[in-house]
């Protein structure tokens, strides 16, 4: 019985030595801050999109781009193509162009949610948002813009028809977060439920004022807080 058990103990120790102890699992590599920063970038991705002949828009938009900012989301500020020749430019006085990107349509459906910049011509679109527009046949037959989400500033309804046959969601300012500030009387002002807007005087020598302005940001705020809710592919 000694020598039974005395050869099972040397075949086990035998076998242990042959046989290689087993390794602890690898430590994952260590997460980079590049892989960090695109994990905690999950907000929606979202444009703001101008026409503007007199620069008025385009201080509006930075305006609202201050209010997606503070909000806590990120936004990229693009304009739409000049259709008028810069020798009709000069003879209406318009200042040179901001340094915005010009943005296509096929740009357009790359983004989940866009704000538009408006400044409105006999209470419609400038031929300028009607000719990119019209430029958007291709992403209505192929529904690229359905289901994203719209707001605009200095807006009127054929705003809405428009984004209504693409199956654009549009998102109106509303009164829930700039009641005070749209039903302000102690001075004549721009914005309504629509969204922000401005006056600028039939010359175009009046500028956007800091209510108005108030109100694009709070607009930029309201419009981030509702789309950053929504799951996009």
């Amino acid at each position: 019985m000694y020598l039974l058990n005395w050869l099972t103990q040397a075949a086990t120790a035998s076998i242990k030595a042959a046989v290689p102890a087993a390794s602890a699992p690898a430590a994952p590599p260590p997460t980079t801050a590049t892989e960090t920063a695109t994990k905690s970038m999950t907000g929606p991705k979202i444009a703001i999109v101008v026409y503007s002949m007199y620069g008025h828009i385009t201080k509006m938009s930075e305006a609202v781009k201050k209010g997606i900012e503070e909000a806590g989301g990120s936004v990229t500020v693009y304009q739409i193509a000049e259709t008028l020749p810069q020798e009709v430019l000069t003879k209406m006085h318009a200042p040179e162009k901001s340094a915005f990107p010009i943005i296509t349509p096929e740009e357009l459906a790359k983004y989940d949610a866009f704000l538009m910049g408006i400044p409105t011509r006999f209470g419609n679109f400038p031929a300028q948002w009607k000719v990119f527009w019209d430029s958007t046949s291709g992403l209505w037959a192929s529904g690229a813009l359905a289901g994203k989400y719209a707001g605009a500033f200095v807006s009127t309804a054929a705003t809405i028809s428009t984004l209504t046959h693409h199956g654009v969601i549009f998102v109106p300012l509303g009164y829930s977060q700039a009641f005070g500030q749209l039903t302000n009387l102690s001075e004549v002002h721009g914005g309504s439920p629509w969204g922000a807007g401005t006056f600028a005087a039939a010359d175009g020598s009046r500028q956007a004022t800091a209510l108005e302005l108030e109100i694009a940001t709070i607009q930029g705020k309201q419009f981030y807080g509702i789309v950053s809710k929504v799951k996009f592919n």
